[in-house]
């Protein structure tokens, strides 16, 4: 077997392989032996037959295999040799096309390398992380927030207005006869809601407590019950009460609607949650921050064909987050161009991509399945009712479990190479944090 090289190009390779007819024959043999004492034939017993016979009787047959093998056996000692990691599949072609059996085998092997890469001195980076401490404005500020999102009502005098709370009892009926899931006691009803089906709720608007009440609607066309779609309804209503909004005090009931034992230890939920998105928050920056001295820190070689493939993906993403009227799960533009924007961000991320994964190689960095499997739960949220099918998706699915492990193994890098450099901490308002964030948001990522 004989490997001359033909293309040293940048990262791009090209060797010409050639396989001897002789090699080949070798190679059917070899495997017709480690076949015969498994074959039976008429006239001889099981492991007896003759080479010669198998080898009239299957060596056409194992011949494509044969040469598969070969072909990738001098691949791999290529690689294995010369130290090569191919950025794609690399690419592999008859060149003999006329080729019959007794001729040599002649294979062109081209692919572009992975360039070596030498990883920046770590510790002479600094970084600055932005801490902000959850203070009694902020912690009040979530209380009040949680304080109006605990509507509560207070009996009033007079009409039932929008916004108000009616508690009815009432009955359904289609032509005279009650129907299944048209009746309640004591249901309450803010009017506006949106609760109940179009024209019930403005029907109500002025009734006051004590009084009974006839509302007639019609189900929509579309509506979820096949025997009510379509169909006019009346409802005889008693109202109960009528309730105006009334301000939520904040106090330990109100800590205890949220599963609080009292205002006290809501506060220091809210604290400790507050600080949580604080920290998140800092980290983003952080990582932006240490992406970015990485990118000025190191220079290398990339393949051009993982540049262009980066390009031409940013590019449909840039194009389809113009577009607000196409859905994002379109494919049907595959043809939009690339922009020196989508280059300058391919650049970029492919050569942070690059680096990161080799220094978690060096530094053998792993994702367990503990943490592939939390990653697809949270992910499986997405799609509730069908969590058992997004389980099964991504077991039958490698490119989605790709997706997935990607981010996972880039965080963990990432917090490997945080703890090589310098990290000094500054205290900083929320609002310099939130300013942070959005000028994240405004560079290339």
């Amino acid at each position: 077997m004989q490997v001359t090289e033909t293309l040293n190009e940048g990262l791009k390779r090209g060797y010409e392989i050639t396989v001897t007819a002789d090699e080949l024959s070798a190679k059917v043999d070899e495997k017709l032996r480690e076949a015969q004492p498994d074959i039976e034939m008429k006239g001889f017993r099981k492991g007896k037959v003759p080479m010669a016979l198998l080898k009239k009787q299957f060596g056409q047959r194992l011949l494509g295999e044969a040469m598969q093998d070969a072909v990738d056996g001098a691949m791999n000692a290529h690689f294995e040799e010369s130290g090569d990691r191919p950025a794609l599949q690399p690419e592999v072609k008859l060149t003999n096309e006329d080729w019959k059996e007794g001729d040599d085998v002649v294979v062109a092997l081209n692919y572009e390398a992975l360039p070596k890469i030498e990883t920046p001195d770590l510790s002479g980076i600094t970084l600055e992380r932005l801490v902000v401490r959850a203070d009694d404005a902020a912690v009040q500020e979530a209380l009040e927030n949680l304080a109006k999102n605990a509507q509560n009502f207070a009996d009033k005098e007079g009409a039932a207005e929008d916004g108000d709370q009616v508690t009815i009892d009432f009955l359904g009926k289609i032509n005279g006869e009650p129907f299944d899931g048209g009746a309640a006691e004591d249901f309450p009803l803010v009017l506006g809601s949106g609760q109940f089906i179009p024209g019930f709720e403005e029907q109500l608007a002025g009734v006051k407590a004590g009084e009974e009440k006839t509302v007639t609607v019609s189900f929509p066309e579309e509506y979820g019950a096949e025997h009510l779609a379509g169909k006019e309804a009346t409802f005889g209503c008693t109202i109960k009460a009528v309730k105006a909004p009334a301000p939520t005090e904040i106090d330990d009931a109100l800590a205890q609607q949220f599963g609080a034992e009292d205002l006290a230890a809501l506060k220091t939920q809210i604290t400790e949650r507050l600080e949580a998105e604080y920290a998140q928050a800092g980290r983003a920056v952080l990582k932006r921050r240490l992406l970015d001295a990485l990118d000025e820190a190191v220079a290398f070689d990339l393949p051009p064909s993982l540049v262009e493939a980066e390009s031409k993906q940013i590019a449909h993403q840039l194009w389809h987050d113009a577009q607000e009227d196409v859905d994002q799960n379109d494919h049907s533009h595959e043809d939009i161009p690339t922009t020196e924007e989508s280059d300058r961000l391919a650049v970029r991320r492919v050569k942070l991509g690059l680096l990161l994964a080799e220094i978690g190689s060096k530094a053998e960095v792993t994702v367990s399945d503990q943490e592939m499997t939390q990653a697809v739960i949270q992910q499986a949220r997405q799609y509730p009712g069908q969590e058992r099918e997004f389980f099964e998706f991504v077991q039958k699915n490698p490119q989605m479990q790709q997706q997935l492990r990607a981010p996972l193994f880039e965080d963990k890098v990432v917090d490997h190479i945080i703890e090589q450099v310098t990290v000094t901490e500054k205290d900083v308002a929320k609002e310099d944090l939130q300013q942070a964030i959005e000028a994240l948001d405004d560079e290339a990522s």
